[in-house]
């Protein structure tokens, strides 16, 4: 199926060619376009996504109509709205495309039955959800300790090239500041 899906899961597991005929078979491959949503605020969540091509935001609408950006994705990260995914509930978070994407999808239900077939695959998702939770604690931290300035750089190192390929407006949200304190930052 995807050469792509073997090396990604590969930097953390290693995986006999039998193993890997299994695991591809839980994987749909999808394509989305620019703008599109792979997941809407209040919809059940099925599936997590791992990004082949393009970038996509997580984000949710507050109750005066303002957008928070919670994540920024690209190649070989993970998305969704994890909380309703693992919880098995709605969301609170929306998933859209900035660019146009190509993903690979996996359901709650095969998930759980991947893991049970190859059991490797419990370590690679346990280590995966492990390092989303660091990259959410460092954001949490950055946001409550940090000037925006500091989280501008943060973001450039985080998001090489990003800010070429996302709108101000998106970043700005993101960082927690105005469009205009972000032109300063620039």
């Amino acid at each position: 199926m995807s050469h792509f899906l073997k090396e990604h899961i590969q930097e953390i597991v290693i995986l006999s060619d039998d193993e890997f005929e299994i695991i591809q078979n839980f994987f749909v491959k999808k394509r989305f376009r620019k703008r599109q949503f792979l997941i809407q605020e209040h919809q059940h969540v099925h599936e997590i996504f791992l990004i082949e091509k393009g970038i996509l935001k997580s984000s949710f609408i507050d109750t005066t109509g303002k957008e928070h950006i919670l994540q920024f994705a690209a190649s070989n990260w993970w998305i969704s709205d994890f909380t309703a995914f693992f919880k098995q509930e709605s969301s609170s978070l929306a998933v859209d495309c900035i660019e146009d994407t190509e993903v690979y999808s996996i359901a709650y239900e095969d998930l759980n039955i991947l893991c049970s077939k190859v059991p490797v695959m419990e370590h690679f998702f346990r280590v995966k959800s492990n390092f989303g939770y660091v990259a959410l604690q460092q954001r949490i931290l950055s946001l409550m300790s940090k000037s925006a300035k500091e989280r501008y750089e943060d973001f450039i190192k985080q998001y090489p090239g990003f800010k070429d390929h996302i709108p101000k407006q998106l970043i700005a949200s993101y960082l927690g500041v105005s469009r205009e304190t972000l032109s300063r930052l620039y």
